[in-house]
């Protein structure tokens, strides 16, 4: 028996599409490798916690990006709201300073300030 490697025995079957496969087998023959080789070094990495962790595939405000968007998206819903009654003429305080200018002159002195 010789040393080293183990005799590679076990085969494993994976079902993918027939545009998947051909992608992966053409990136196999750019990167010089065999189908099989590269399969082993994903498992390998995979056992020994390095490989790259999987795409989410959840609700965009999951990821931290789209915490930020979600924020961005209220604030712009909040402003969108609330920009109208900003812009509108302040009629009730403009009442109320007409109430307190007694004569009209378009100035507030302290008696007519403090209701004298």
């Amino acid at each position: 028996m010789t040393a080293g490697k183990p005799k590679k025995s076990e085969m494993l079957e994976v079902r993918l599409p027939y545009e998947t496969k051909t992608a992966f087998m053409a990136r196999c023959r750019e990167t010089q490798r065999t189908a099989s080789e590269v399969v082993r070094i994903f498992i390998d990495q995979e056992l020994d916690g390095r490989a790259a962790k999987p795409r989410s595939h959840g609700p965009v405000w999951r990821a931290p990006w789209g915490r930020l968007l979600a924020a961005a998206l209220a604030g712009l819903a909040v402003g969108a709201v609330a920009a109208p009654s900003l812009a509108r003429p302040t009629t009730p305080s403009h009442t109320a300073f007409e109430r307190l200018d007694a004569n009209h002159d378009g100035n507030l002195s302290f008696e007519e300030f403090s209701g004298r």
